[in-house]
Order: structure tokens, then C-alpha cells, then sequence
């Protein structure tokens, strides 16, 4: 694996293959998070896997950021490694930056999409008020221990623990900047297969996931993806809310077949 930098952006570049995965990472989240992942495929396809700014090695960030800066990030980067056909790979909320990856490339360099973990079909009121909450600086950090240890409860993976403390180091200012971002967003746009239906036409797109456990959410994804061809839901045999850490092998064979049928 050979690591560079565009733009002050740190990125990771291994293998090859006619159809490149382009790892997205969360917000807070350094790009470690994708790491047997892209060990995995590397072996038939190529991996790029992406630090956004000021975070994991990147250079710090200056001034105040969004959503569109990261979507320049990532443009830059397919741009800066000749990369032919991109599938962007997104851990949850960066759902969007890859949305707008395929708006503004377009589906000769962007053929499909993955989502991870993702709120697809918009998110719940109470999720909405935390976001509010972590968006406070009064109350940033209270917001983000109770995010942490949740996601951390009655699971015992030391991978999974390592990064997500990771995430907890990144300060108050990226965490409230996060919180505004994710919450602009769906404020904004809504239901994000909504906007991946207008996208003109619709990609095809993957959501794999494993929380939340609710039956009803895998029932009205995969009624969505009934009178939506395009879109394709697993729910996988795993306990956290970061299966990549669980189940990396059936993770890595579900975006193998999904590059097969592009």
C-alpha cells in the first residue's frame, strides 16, 4: 500500500482493476476505518481511501468547512489518480459527499454507490436533536461520550474500541461542525434515496448495514427498493453499529459482486 497526498488530503492507493473503490469515511473518522477492508479487495480491484482535511494525517484544516469542501476533496483526488470508474463507499453520513460525487461527475466515472450504516431513509426526530445538541459547544462533548460509549456498549471488539477513540480525540469544534453539517444536510435534502432517485438516471446503489435491528427499517428499504430497481439492501449478521469490523469478509464480497454487475 503507498500512501500520498493531494492537496494536503492523506490517502492510501493499493492495487488495481478496471473499477476503483474510493473509501469515504465519516466525519471524525480517519480512514483506518477501512483498512481490512481495502486489504481485502485490493487483490482484484483498486482502493483509495481518503483522510479528510483536518483529519488522520491530513494537514489541519484552515478556517471553517462543509460538506462541499469534502466533495471537492474527493474530486481532487479521483482527478489526481486517473482513476477511470469510481465507486465511492461511504460510511454513513458521507452518504452525501458521495451523492454529490456522482452529481457532478457524472455515471461514465461514477457507476454506482455503496452506503454503509446510513439513515437512508431520513432521519429520526430524536437523532435530529442530538445532532443539536452536539452542534452546542456548551454541550459538544457530553454529546459525543454518550454517542462513543453507546456505540461501544455490549460490544467487545478491540479493533472496533481503538477507533472509535480515535474519533473521540477529534475535538469539540470538528464534532460541533459535524453535528451542523450531517443536520444542514437532511434539513436540506431530505430522504437520501430520494436524492439518489434524482440523480437522473438513478445509479445503481447499495446499503449495507447492521443497526438498527429493527425489522421494519430492512422492510421499508426493501419496499423502496421494489419499485426502485436500482437500489439493493443486505442487512448483515452483525451486532454494531460498525460492522466493518465484525464481518470484513462479507463486506468485502458484497462490493465485489456489486462491482461485477457495473
Amino acid at each position: 500500500m503507498t500512501s500520498f497526498s493531494a492537496g494536503g488530503n492523506a490517502y492510501d492507493d493499493h492495487g488495481d482493476g478496471d473499477v476503483t473503490f474510493l473509501f469515504l469515511p465519516g466525519w471524525c473518522g480517519p480512514r483506518t476505518y477501512f483498512g481490512a477492508l481495502a486489504e481485502r479487495l485490493s487483490a482484484e480491484h483498486r482502493t483509495l481511501t481518503i483522510d479528510w482535511r483536518g483529519h488522520g494525517e491530513s494537514e489541519p484544516a484552515i478556517g471553517d468547512f462543509g460538506v462541499a469542501e469534502l466533495v471537492n476533496d474527493a474530486v481532487s483526488l479521483i482527478e489526481e489518480s486517473g482513476a477511470r470508474r469510481v465507486v465511492p463507499v461511504a460510511a454513513a453520513h458521507a452518504g452525501w459527499v458521495a451523492i454529490e460525487v456522482r452529481r457532478r461527475l457524472g455515471a461514465d466515472v461514477v457507476p454506482g454507490i455503496v452506503f454503509l450504516d446510513w439513515m437512508v431513509l431520513g432521519a429520526p426526530e430524536a437523532f435530529l436533536g442530538a445532532l443539536g445538541g452536539m452542534a452546542d459547544r456548551a454541550t459538544t462533548r457530553a454529546v459525543v461520550e454518550g454517542l462513543t460509549g453507546m456505540w461501544l456498549a455490549d460490544v467487545e471488539i478491540p479493533a472496533l474500541s481503538t477507533y472509535v477513540a480515535s474519533m473521540a480525540q477529534s475535538d469539540d469544534e470538528m464534532w460541533a461542525r459535524a453535528a451542523r453539517e450531517i443536520a444542514g444536510q437532511f434539513e436540506r435534502n431530505g430522504v437520501p434515496l430520494e436524492n439518489v432517485a434524482k440523480l437522473g438516471p438513478a445509479p445503481p446503489t447499495l446499503h449495507l448495514y447492521a443497526q438498527p435491528g429493527d425489522p421494519a427499517f430492512l422492510d421499508a428499504q426493501q419496499g423502496f427498493a421494489a419499485e426502485h430497481p436500482w437500489f439493493q439492501v443486505e442487512k448483515l449478521d452483525a451486532v454494531s453499529h460498525f460492522p466493518i469490523f465484525e464481518v470484513p469478509d462479507a463486506i468485502a464480497g458484497h462490493l465485489a459482486r456489486f462491482a461485477a454487475q457495473l
